[in-house]
């Protein structure tokens, strides 16, 4: 019998300082089975930090050929695409001929320097990457229940997520390729 994905529904609440992002979203967020929690708070921080009109989660590790979130304008070409984790070079390098692009890692700056050394990537200069500390995302995870409410903040540089009664907080590594 196959695994069916796991359904979360999470409240986010957004205060981005940063970027002057004020929103409160009820979002639906599937699980793939092979999807580890860790993977799944990292794209629904990210999804907090890079909110804009018409992002959408994709539609999952089942689905290969598309990333964790993306937006797309209004005759529906693909405007960004944002990957979570550690993606190949190779994806980043065809990614990144369509649309604007960015990582958001959970995995450590290494893991993700060791993928992308030397290779070629389309315009590495403009592929964007957000750094979250992994222990800050195992914390997240650790408490990412089916039915919750997050509070993202970030405020120069600085995220916090509040879930329930306690804070986590990491600098947020910003850069690019």
């Amino acid at each position: 019998m196959a695994l069916t994905a796991t359904l979360y529904r999470i409240e986010l609440e957004i205060c981005d300082v940063d970027r002057g992002v004020y929103e409160t979203l009820d979002l639906r967020v599937a699980q793939h089975p092979s999807e580890g929690a860790d993977r799944l708070c990292a794209r629904v921080v990210g999804y907090g930090l890079l909110y804009e009109e018409g992002l959408e989660f994709g539609r999952g590790l089942s689905t290969s050929e598309e990333p964790a979130l993306w937006t797309h304008d209004l005759t529906g070409q693909l405007t960004h695409w944002v990957d979570v984790g550690v993606p190949s070079a190779d994806r980043i390098h065809i990614a990144s001929k369509r649309a604007r692009v960015t990582i958001v890692c959970h995995k450590g700056e290494e893991a993700l320097a060791r993928e992308m050394d030397g290779k070629k990537i389309h315009q590495a200069g403009e592929v964007q990457v957000i750094h979250l500390d992994p222990a800050f995302v195992a914390d997240l995870a650790e408490r990412l229940e089916r039915k919750t409410r997050w509070v993202l903040m970030r405020n120069e540089g600085e995220l916090t997520v509040t879930v329930g009664d306690e804070t986590f907080g990491c600098p947020l590594g910003l850069g690019t390729l």
